[in-house]
């Protein structure tokens, strides 16, 4: 068999490993490792130069800080409780000066003064480009959040805004789409943050726990938009096996956000805005808007094929949009 990796696809090829794993182990971002004291979420992610961070719009303390929070971001999506401990796995040119290790570490060190768990180690190699390989573990607290629990009937709610991260990109860059600058300060601001310090909805996630009411179930199905708000809402349905509606007056858009087509493009696609995405009864949804002024109902869960529509029946189609931030 001669398939190359670009070909089969990167949903292909986690399809393909299921049969190496527990069933369900790969529909989510984390593995459950049950424990007979508490149970244990673990999360392995990579950040490479020149797809998920550069030098140009980063710096060595932001590209460290978001290390652990992308990791931390995963683990929230599945029910973190506690942070407990973090591996790193380093790869980068002999050339690399030492200056920037030594930054990089100091960024993960005030992302974990902020969230929790300490550095146990990892490991460190020679190669042709720079790497970032964290393994993160933290306890599973009441929820259960799983890509697989979806329902017919449930809401799908966001605990915030989507798109600010490629804006700061694009910002960062001085990407000539439009004219960036003309933008309300107060967008392009929280644009920069969001793209070189973001923050995971660890606070969204304890509101939810609280919001629940008595009678119900612990419930929810849930991932996060680290990779674009609509394939999170894409992987909540092909786990569940349901489809999602979507109303297009209710994107998730930051406050001075512009209309237009490409502005909706960075809302649905624009990747790395580490916000929750989460289907639950709407009585639940209802309590955790109350709680996180920030999160919207954006949709609803339906029987029916996997897919994302609009409300008028049409797909929700993400093929074309701008999803990647690096283009060199």
């Amino acid at each position: 068999m001669n398939e190359t990796l670009s070909k089969i696809g990167e949903r292909e090829i986690l399809n393909r490993l299921k049969r190496f794993m527990d069933e369900g182990q790969i529909d989510d971002d984390t593995a459950l490792l049950k424990n007979k004291n508490q149970d244990l979420l673990i999360n392995t992610d990579l950040l490479v130069e020149g797809v998920h961070f550069n030098d140009q719009t980063m710096s060595a303390k932001d590209i460290g800080w978001k290390a652990i929070t992308s990791n931390v971001s995963d683990l929230a999506a599945s029910g973190l409780n506690e942070m407990v401990a973090i591996s790193v796995g380093l790869v980068a040119p002999a050339s690399t000066k030492w200056d920037w290790v030594e930054k990089v570490y100091e960024g993960m060190e005030q992302a974990l003064h902020q969230y929790g768990g300490k550095l146990t180690g990892g490991d460190c190699s020679n190669g042709n480009q720079k790497m970032l390989s964290i393994t993160a573990i933290g306890t599973l607290g009441p929820l259960r959040l799983h890509r697989s629990n979806a329902s017919p009937g449930d809401c799908l709610v966001t605990s915030g805004s989507h798109g600010l991260s490629r804006l700061g990109f694009a910002l960062l860059v001085s990407e000539k789409i439009m004219n960036l600058k003309n933008l309300p300060y107060p967008l392009q601001s929280k644009a920069i943050q969001a793209h070189q310090r973001p923050h995971p909805a660890i606070k969204a996630l304890k509101a939810l726990e609280e919001s629940k009411p008595n009678y119900l179930p612990w419930r929810a199905g849930g991932t996060d938009s680290s990779d674009g708000l609509l394939e999170a809402i894409k992987n909540l349905c092909i786990s569940s096996g349901c489809r999602a509606v979507i109303n297009p007056l209710k994107l998730p858009r930051a406050e001075g956000w512009p209309k237009g087509t490409l502005w909706d493009e960075w809302c649905l696609n624009g990747g790395e805005d580490y916000e929750l995405v989460i289907s639950l009864p709407e009585v639940w949804a209802n309590e955790w808007i109350k709680a996180i002024p920030n999160a919207s109902k954006i949709g609803r869960i339906e029987e029916g094929l996997p897919q994302v529509i609009w409300e008028n029946g049409k797909e929700v189609n993400g093929e074309n949009l701008t999803s990647k931030f690096i283009h060199f």
